[in-house]
């Protein structure tokens, strides 16, 4: 293991005050679990090992402890000895839309801001307004519960509306953000079939207009099932689209109903990076999301009514989807539409500092990036009402986790969080009420029976991240897929009997967990397992490197590391610096993870939630297709991958 990220030798980085663990509602959790179990379970280790050995014990108290509204009869967890057959609340009806929407009509729940400055706010009375016109225009359309609705939109309010109306009247939801070239769209709605299509006539990014007409007659064009288009917002009018304005049209206010459908109805399909092939279309349950993200935002996150979530995102990336569950903790919703540094590297703390955020979701991308501006919002912001930080898309080195708390607040929960798009939740996540180890996830989630295991099966210290037990935001399946023969070959094949996720996972002395990077790009020089992030790590203190990506190369029978590097403005890769780069591996992590070769190059590859994408690198460098080319933002940066003479040696 990389000294870097063997977090727990220097003692916490951060532990919350007793007074604030005490009030959260964690504690309180703790308290009612300990009732029903009938032992002191004050312990997070203690009340994790219980969540996961009393399923229906645990799950039921959650539902009771967010007060969740619903019918509930019958039994709350049936199981099975596969775990995909096993049920949850099998009998229970519920409204994911209900649930978002209850309060009062006067609440602010959702602020927007665009990276011009633009701002809009609603009420959960304008919210509710909103979500009531779409779904009687649905309704009107001819939509019925299982129908698929699509959006290409940009993170507006008017998402986060369509998206409950959807639920509200039981179609299925379906995002894509603007920014995805057409045959991208395609590769993913094309595959759900949508009845309607809601897209926007232009998008802002980075300082920039982006008209969207040409790219919606694609898409529509390529849909041949759609029965209507409605344009949202300003811009070019595209051809044959209703305006939005219009599809709200209607006699009176109409107020949203509610059908409580049962707890395994499809809410959403979400679809994976698809670098490999096209992307792969998964179902996701109302029920199950819903309790997955009201135990993770109320127990993990501390968030509760009045609080103010932003979580930069688009409407692609599963965040998006746990950012809009965050309103049935009675949170207010700060949306961001725009480039994440624009027009400075401190935009979204700026929107933090004016809007009293209390928590605040990014990636560990922007938090390097963050780092490497310079930027010290520690000293310039006021950031008083931040508790949290979540961190995630990619491991957080332990020298970012320093960065935060040295240079953005103090005293701050910062809580790297890991899981997927395949669960549209967390395995590992934070822990309010317990320290954090520089470099480390703090634990297991609640209900969530994690282990790491080796080649064989068995527990190690450092393996495959598995999940032994069933648990309610379980993918119901892959769309197109009728005997599950692709969603049991993507997670139950390797290790039967256990969900694997394909994450390269160490188990620290703490208890905490290290996600090294994804098991198909982790490296093997000589039979070594390394992950990509101890290679990562080091680097985020040498600041002429701006990003990077390390590959394994298929090399004499065996394999080597190769490093290559997008270097800051102004920087060249010169024998002293890639000398530094090579001392500062050997001394912070070990001789074996300094690379054979290290290369500058213009641009590395990334999927358009901003991921760098090590596999379409490793295939390139390796002789094989880079797979899905649509499926990245820069697929044009992958030529400088091929053919390159210095690896030939």
């Amino acid at each position: 293991m990389a000294p870097t990220l063997a977090a727990g030798t220097d003692g916490p980085l951060w532990s919350p005050a007793p007074a604030r663990a005490a009030g959260t509602a964690l504690a309180r959790f703790a308290a009612r679990a300990g009732a029903v179990a009938g032992r002191d379970l004050s312990r997070y280790a203690d009340l994790h090992r219980w969540s996961v050995t009393d399923l229906a014990g645990f799950w039921g108290l959650m539902w009771d402890f967010a007060d969740l509204p619903g019918d509930r009869p019958g039994p709350v967890f049936v199981p099975d000895a596969t775990l995909t057959a096993a049920r949850f609340f099998p009998e229970a009806r519920l409204s994911f839309a209900e649930a978002c929407l209850r309060g009062p009509d006067g609440d602010e729940v959702i602020v927007w801001r665009s990276e011009a400055g633009e701002e809009r706010r609603l009420t959960r009375g304008d919210l509710r307004a909103m979500v009531a016109r779409l779904q009687r225009f649905l309704r009107a359309e001819g939509v019925v519960p299982g129908d698929r609705v699509a959006a290409l939109l940009p993170n507006t309010p008017e998402a986060v509306a369509l998206m409950l109306a959807c639920a509200a009247t039981g179609a299925v939801w379906v995002g894509c953000a603007p920014e995805f070239g057409a045959p991208a769209v395609l590769d993913r709605f094309g595959q759900v079939a949508p009845k309607i299509l809601f897209v926007a006539g232009q998008y802002h990014h980075g300082g920039k207009r982006f008209d969207l007409t040409d790219k919606a007659r694609a898409v529509t064009e390529g849909l041949p099932g759609l029965t209507r288009v409605v344009q949202v917002g300003g811009g070019p009018a595209i051809a044959d689209a209703l305006p939005m304005e219009d599809a709200l049209v209607g006699a009176g206010a109409p107020v949203p109903d509610f059908p409580r459908l049962p707890f395994d109805h499809p809410l959403c399909v979400m679809f994976s990076s698809g670098t490999t092939g096209k992307p792969k279309a998964i179902i996701h349950r109302a029920g199950g999301v819903l309790l997955q993200h009201l135990k993770e935002h109320r127990l993990h996150c501390d968030i509760g009514p009045g609080d103010r979530v932003f979580q930069y995102s688009t409407i692609s990336w599963m965040m998006w989807n746990w950012h809009v569950s965050a309103l049935a903790s009675g949170a207010t919703l700060l949306l961001f539409d725009g480039a994440a540094m624009y027009p400075q590297a401190t935009s979204l703390l700026d929107y933090a500092e004016d809007e009293g955020a209390t928590h605040f979701g990014t990636s560990a991308g922007w938090l390097d990036a963050l780092r490497r501006s310079g930027a010290r919002p520690i000293d310039t912001h006021d950031l008083s009402a931040l508790r949290c930080i979540t961190s995630t898309g990619s491991p957080l080195s332990a020298e970012g986790f320093r960065h935060v708390h040295q240079a953005v607040k103090a005293d701050v929960h910062l809580a790297s969080i890991s899981g997927g798009t395949d669960i549209l939740s967390c395995f590992v996540l934070g822990v309010p009420t317990d320290p954090v180890h520089a470099g480390e996830i703090q634990a297991p989630g609640l209900g969530m029976a994690v282990d790491v295991v080796d080649a064989a099966g068995q527990p190690a210290r450092r393996g495959d991240l598995v999940c032994r037990q069933p648990f309610p935001s379980m993918p119901l399946g892959f769309w197109n897929d009728p005997d599950g023969a692709r969603y049991h070959a993507s997670y139950f094949a390797r290790f039967p009997g256990l969900w694997h996720h394909g994450d390269d996972a160490e188990v620290t002395p703490t208890g905490g967990i290290v996600i090294h990077g994804r098991s198909d790009t982790t490296l093997n020089p000589a039979g070594v397992r390394i992950g990509t992030a101890e290679i990562y790590g080091p680097l985020a203190g040498i600041p002429e490197i701006s990003e990077a990506a390390c590959i394994g190369q298929d090399w004499q029978g065996d394999s080597r590391i190769v490093l290559f590097l997008r270097l800051a403005a102004g920087q060249a890769l010169t024998p002293e610096l890639e000398a530094r780069i090579r001392a500062t591996l050997r001394r912070e992590a070990s001789p074996r993870h300094v690379p054979a070769r290290i290369l500058a190059v213009p641009d590395l590859p990334r999927t358009v939630s901003g991921k760098i994408s090590e596999t379409a690198i490793a295939r390139v460098v390796n002789g094989r297709s880079a797979g899905n080319a649509d499926a990245l933002a820069n697929p044009e940066s992958l030529t400088h991958f091929r053919d390159l003479s210095a690896l030939q040696t």
